[in-house]
C-alpha cells in the first residue's frame, strides 16, 4: 500500500454534505482510497509520498452520469439548421444511428475511448455510457460491450427510437424480449426515451420492467420536449434518475420530492437546441436531489465538458456555484446509486480535480477557462497513464 499526502489546499470542497467545505485543507489517501482529509495542521505523518497543491482548490472527480459516447457520424448540418432557426424534435437520432451501424467496432471504440479521454482531462472520472444508436439486436449488444471496457456504469438504451420502418408495437416487444436478452448481460442500467415522437407510457412502463426483472436498475429519458408520463413513471418504478427534467408539472415535482429518484439536468441539451432550461430553482427549492451530467452526443449536446455545463446550471438554471458543483459530483453518484465516487471521505475512491483557481466558484465564474490543473483517479495522477485505457476508464 502506498500512502499520499495531498496539502497546500487553498480550499478543499469535500462533496459530503456533513462537510462540504475544508479551508488549509490535507487529505490523505492509501491504495487509492481516501483515509483522512482534514486541516492542514492536523494532517498524520508517514505518508511515502506528498503532492503539495500550492494553494489551489480540490474538488472530487466530476461525475458524468449520462452520456452518449457509442457512435459514428457527425450532425453538424442539423446544429446548423437549428441555430439558423429549425426546431429540434430527435427526429436526427435516425442519422447517427444510421452511421453507427455501418462503422466497425474498431472505430466505435477509438471514437469513444477518444471521448473519454477528453472527459477525463477536464475533471470527469466517472462517466455513464449508453447504448441507442444501434437498435437492431447484435448493434445494441455490440455497443454495450464496447462501453464496458470504458466504463462500469453501462445503460441499454435500445428504447431510443422506433427505426424506420418497424412498426412500434413490433419493436417495443424486441426491446422487451430478444434485444433485452441480448444486452443484459452488458448493462447495468435500462432507459427508455419516454417523449412524443419515441415511447409512450405503455410503451416505457412495459419495457423498464422487463428491464428490472433481468435484474438491470432504471433510469428514465423524461419530459424533455413537453410535458409527459415519464417522470411519475421513473418515481413510481424507483428509478435512480429521471433525465432531463425541463417541461414539469406541480405533481412531477411533488413525485420526484417524494421518492428517491434524482433529477438530471443535462444544460448543454438545452444550449445547444435553444430550447427553455429546466428550472432547478423549483426542484431545489422543493427538496429534490439535482444531478448535472453532459447528455454528450453528436446531435443536441456535444460536449464532455462538465464545467461547462455547472456555468450554464448557474447562468441560466438559478443555481447558486455550490448547488451546481454539489449537482456533478455529489449529485451525479446519487443518480448512479454509487458511494465510492462524487464526494471525498474516508473509505471514498480518491478522486481527485485540483483547480487552476482558489475556489470551485470560479468554474461558473470563468467560464470557458480551462482550469483543471491536474486529475487524479483513485490517487493516481491520471496524466501518467492516459495511454493505459483502464486507468483512465475501468472503475
Amino acid at each position: 500500500m502506498t500512502a499520499t499526502l495531498f496539502d497546500g489546499i487553498g480550499l478543499l470542497y469535500t462533496g459530503d454534505p456533513e462537510r462540504e467545505e475544508i479551508t488549509d485543507a490535507a487529505l490523505l489517501a492509501e491504495d487509492g482510497v481516501v483515509v483522512w482529509l482534514g486541516p492542514a495542521a492536523e494532517a498524520p505523518g508517514g505518508a511515502e509520498e506528498r503532492v503539495d497543491v500550492a494553494g489551489r482548490a480540490v474538488i472530487p472527480g466530476f461525475v458524468d452520469s449520462h452520456a452518449h459516447l457509442i457512435f459514428a457520424g457527425d450532425r453538424t448540418a442539423e446544429f446548423q439548421a437549428r441555430m439558423s432557426g429549425e426546431p429540434y424534435t430527435g427526429g436526427g437520432i435516425r442519422t447517427t444511428v444510421a452511421a453507427t451501424r455501418r462503422a466497425g467496432d474498431a472505430e466505435l471504440a477509438t471514437h469513444a475511448l477518444a471521448l473519454v479521454r477528453e472527459m477525463a482531462r477536464q475533471g470527469t472520472t466517472t462517466v455513464e455510457i449508453k447504448s441507442g444508436y444501434g437498435l437492431t439486436v447484435e448493434d445494441e449488444r455490440r455497443s454495450l460491450e464496447l462501453a464496458t471496457a470504458l466504463t462500469d456504469e453501462t445503460t441499454f438504451l435500445g428504447a431510443h427510437v422506433v427505426p424506420e420502418g418497424v412498426d412500434a408495437d413490433d419493436y417495443v416487444r424486441l426491446v422487451a424480449g430478444e434485444m433485452l436478452t441480448a444486452c443484459a448481460p452488458f448493462a447495468r442500467w435500462v432507459d427508455v426515451f419516454c417523449e412524443r415522437g419515441a415511447f409512450d407510457g405503455d410503451q416505457t412502463r412495459e419495457i423498464l420492467t422487463a428491464g428490472q426483472r433481468a435484474g438491470l436498475g432504471v433510469r428514465v429519458h423524461a419530459n424533455q420536449l413537453g410535458e409527459g408520463p415519464g417522470v411519475r413513471i421513473a418515481c413510481e418504478l424507483g428509478a435512480a434518475s429521471a433525465d432531463h427534467c425541463t417541461h414539469l408539472t406541480a405533481a412531477d415535482v411533488d413525485a420526484l420530492a417524494g421518492s428517491g429518484t434524482v433529477a438530471t439536468l443535462l444544460p448543454g441539451a438545452e444550449f445547444s437546441t435553444r430550447s427553455p432550461y429546466p428550472d432547478a430553482r423549483r426542484l431545489l427549492d422543493a427538496g429534490v436531489t439535482v444531478a448535472l451530467a453532459t447528455d454528450c452526443n453528436p446531435g443536441s449536446s456535444y460536449t464532455s465538458s462538465m464545467a461547462f455545463c455547472v456555468a450554464l446550471a448557474v447562468r441560466e438554471m438559478r443555481m447558486t456555484p455550490l448547488e451546481a458543483i454539489r449537482a456533478a459530483t455529489y449529485g451525479g453518484a446519487r443518480a448512479l446509486r454509487r458511494a465510492d465516487v462524487g464526494w471525498l471521505r474516508p473509505g471514498a475512491r480518491a478522486d481527485l480535480v485540483v483547480l487552476d483557481a482558489p475556489s470551485y466558484v470560479h468554474l461558473a465564474y470563468r467560464p470557458g477557462v480551462p482550469l483543471v490543473h491536474q486529475v487524479f483517479q483513485g490517487g493516481l495522477l491520471l496524466q501518467e497513464d492516459i495511454q493505459n485505457p483502464p486507468s483512465v476508464v475501468v472503475l
